[in-house]
């Protein structure tokens, strides 16, 4: 780890990756937080990278709750929780047998797939916001729970649930925030118990740490000033963009 430190490299890909995550976290998209561990896994492993980032994102969390403190829908939360955690649990018992290739692939069709639903929607339905759902809610948060312990992919399966909600973007984000920051802090515990918090990872997360709390502002100004009409658009489109990358770095890696 001590070469990855002064490395120019390390910073080149891990910087940009903390700005993305952190952008995301201030409310621009789960889509965003997608790249951080694929930017970062260009100069190091997958699993490493997402050990970095950890404790990263547990700071944006603490952040984001304050920037967006008032604003949530506890009936989305209540529903999504529980499956959520029973998808970190599976992630935890499967983490040796599945790769981080995989998870990009499973995740990059996933958002394809959700991008698609949407212009379908668009065409035939127009914008009318879907009504809860319990059993779709357990099924996106099992697999939102899943995807974020593996590589911190748990963006898309929740927008697939929580976007066609329809939420004013404010409480959209305030409630995406909460749930994620129980998710990253719960998985503090199954990550040390892995063995993935050596002091070496510890310290590269302290060197990026100090770009968190200004991308999280960031995304917050720029969310709080932009309109419905253009916020979930460009939600969607992230998405696709992320799906793409996603899923061609998943093939790539699984049979490239």
């Amino acid at each position: 780890m001590h070469d990855l430190l002064t490395d120019p490299w390390f910073y080149a890909a891990a910087i940009p990756a903390v700005m993305l995550v952190g952008l995301a976290k201030g409310g621009l998209g789960g889509a965003m937080a997608l790249m951080g561990v694929p930017l970062m896994s260009l100069v190091m492993s997958p699993v490493q990278a997402a050990a970095i980032l950890l404790p990263i994102l547990v700071l944006m969390d603490a952040v984001s709750l304050w920037t967006w403190r008032g604003e949530r829908d506890t009936v989305t939360l209540k529903l999504m929780m529980p499956g959520a955690m029973a998808g970190l649990a599976l992630g935890w018992l499967t983490a040796a047998m599945v790769s981080a290739s995989m998870v990009r692939l499973i995740v990059g069709i996933v958002a394809i797939a959700f991008f698609a639903r949407w212009i379908w929607q668009k065409i035939a339905s127009g914008e009318r916001a879907a009504p809860h759902n319990v059993v779709k809610a357990a099924v996106w948060s099992l697999i939102t729970g899943f995807t974020s312990f593996v590589a911190h992919a748990g963006g898309p399966p929740y927008q697939v649930y929580a976007l066609p909600l329809k939420q004013p973007p404010a409480l959209y984000v305030g409630t995406s925030v909460i749930f994620f920051a129980v998710l990253n802090t719960v998985k503090l515990v199954p990550y040390f118990m892995l063995g993935q918090f050596d002091p070496a990872t510890l310290a590269a997360s302290a060197v990026l740490a100090p770009v968190a709390p200004v991308a999280i502002l960031a995304g917050a100004w720029i969310v709080r000033r932009m309109r419905p009409a253009l916020f979930y658009p460009f939600m969607y489109i992230l998405a696709l963009v992320v799906g793409l990358k996603l899923t061609w770095d998943g093939i790539f890696q699984l049979w490239g």
